[in-house]
């Protein structure tokens, strides 16, 4: 047997492109089964081939557990037991003892035989699919094989591929024998092998469709930068030009719109905006909220947010049907964007104003003109009084340097009396509350002011309270 068993194995490693190896392991899993049957009770068995000679030898295994734990003596052992064989031995090791080989008979052959094909068969399902995904493929285009349970079932040469019901475009018709492409998602592990998933509503789809029918991006003249999907309805997709002789738009367009339509069709009539992309932000913004035109913008770096200015005839427009545009815009630019009409911008600026005002005359005790000047002049917060460039507080004119000086004085004085209150109301803040993941000194010190010093005290606060409170973003977590 040992020659026919090397014979074998080559055999199998070359038809169904495997390596030896794994033919070896299933062999031995395949022998180690036939080998169980022998064995009335529960037996663990290992068989060990030699891989110059094809010769087996088989072992029954029993794992050492400490003395009351022993649940199955079919292929446990206590350590009491197991020292009186071998005293080095320790919990969790192994006892074996060589078993005589056997013939396994017409049964456990048939056994062994369908343990080995399965094994092989798993193994050269894993290396098709790693040979597929060796080549870096994105797109994968081929006929639906069969529908099960809303899931479509593609082939692409040897390889299997599944397109989950929530990756497929909404209300999309699609029938067993038609030709589909779709994006690899990624690669999941089933009973049966690695399985390969697919997406039609990806963003990336929507690009790598673009790459294909545009010659330019692969050539380097054109970049895209970003894209958002309403899979189906509408998308957006930015790009950005490397040549300043090439419009990127028209470039994406095509001839009297062969590109786009290409991508379009492709989606199920999904409408598709071409996009300008800026590297300032604002611009950016803009050009994503097309067709609606914007009258103003203010930009908050640090809650990455910009409340966005319109009149009221492009509101609608900018907002889009059921805040599609808008939803669509701040997905593709990354900013969270707050659309207003020019009397809700005015009444927003005019109450941050009056709450900047009352800030600057409470805790730098001074009158209403000079809060305001402050305002007007940029400042909307002690931190920046205290430490602005003297230089720059000195171009005010309304000011001369002993006003300046004295404000700043106060400002510094205001936060380090701050800072003083922060740390003495950190000791009432309570152990729990200091050990809660993301939560620092300063955001503690802040919340033990507000008489916040548990966590069930935070826990009771909504988000918007919490923002409220010591202004953190929405967007931070604690």
């Amino acid at each position: 047997m040992n020659r026919e068993l090397l014979l074998m194995v080559d055999a199998l490693s070359r038809e169904k492109n495997v390596p030896k190896e794994t033919v070896f392991q299933a062999l031995e899993s395949a022998l180690a089964s036939a080998t169980k049957k022998r064995f009335k009770e529960k037996a663990e068995v290992r068989v060990s081939i030699d891989r110059e000679s094809g010769d087996y030898d088989a072992f029954r295994r029993w794992q050492v557990v400490d003395n009351p734990e022993i649940e199955d003596e079919g292929h446990q052992v206590t350590i009491t037991d197991a020292k009186d064989r071998d005293p080095e031995l320790s919990i969790a090791d192994h006892i074996e003892e060589p078993l005589e080989p056997v013939e396994f008979g017409r049964i456990g052959a048939q056994a062994a035989k369908q343990v080995i094909l399965q094994a092989i068969r798993d193994a050269e399902r894993a290396q098709i699919l790693e040979d597929f995904l060796s080549r870096d493929d994105k797109l994968v285009t081929d006929q639906i094989k069969r529908i099960e349970r809303g899931n479509v079932i593609i082939e692409s040469g040897r390889i299997e591929a599944v397109i989950p019901r929530d990756q497929l475009i909404p209300k999309e018709n699609l029938r067993v024998g038609d030709r589909v492409r779709a994006l690899v998602l990624r690669v999941e592990p089933q009973a049966r092998g690695p399985q390969l998933v697919l997406s039609r509503t990806d963003n990336e789809f929507l690009i790598r469709l673009f790459e294909l029918e545009v010659p330019e991006i692969e050539e380097g003249l054109l970049e895209l930068k970003s894209a958002a999907r309403d899979p189906g309805v509408r998308a957006k997709i930015a790009v950005k030009s490397n040549d300043p002789r090439l419009d990127p738009i028209g470039t994406c367009v095509g001839m009297r719109g062969s590109r786009v339509t290409s991508v379009t069709n492709e989606l199920a009539g999904e409408r598709v905006d071409i996009i300008l992309w800026s590297p300032d932000p604002a611009q950016f913004v803009i050009n994503a909220l097309a067709p609606a035109e914007v009258s103003s913008i203010v930009v908050d770096e640090e809650k990455h947010s910009m409340d966005v200015v319109v009149d009221e005839e492009n509101l609608a427009i900018a907002i889009g049907k059921g805040g599609q545009n808008v939803r669509l815009a701040s997905e593709l630019t990354g900013w969270e964007l707050n659309l207003m009409s020019q009397e809700e911008s005015q009444e927003k600026q005019k109450g941050e104003t009056e709450r900047t005002a009352k800030l600057f005359i409470k805790r730098l005790d001074v009158d209403q003109e000079v809060a305001y000047i402050l305002i007007q002049e940029g400042f909307s917060t002690i931190e920046e009084i205290a430490y602005v460039p003297l230089n720059e507080m000195l171009e005010i004119e309304a000011f001369d340097e002993e006003t300046v000086q004295e404000l700043r004085s106060r400002a510094r004085n205001a936060l380090l009396t701050d800072a003083i209150v922060r740390e003495e109301n950190l000791d009432k803040a309570s152990e729990d509350l200091l050990a809660l993941e993301g939560m620092d000194a300063e955001t503690a010190g802040l919340l033990a002011t507000k008489g916040v010093t548990t966590r069930d005290n935070l826990a009771d606060l909504a988000v918007d309270e919490l923002t409220e409170l010591i202004g953190i973003p929405p967007s931070r977590g604690l």
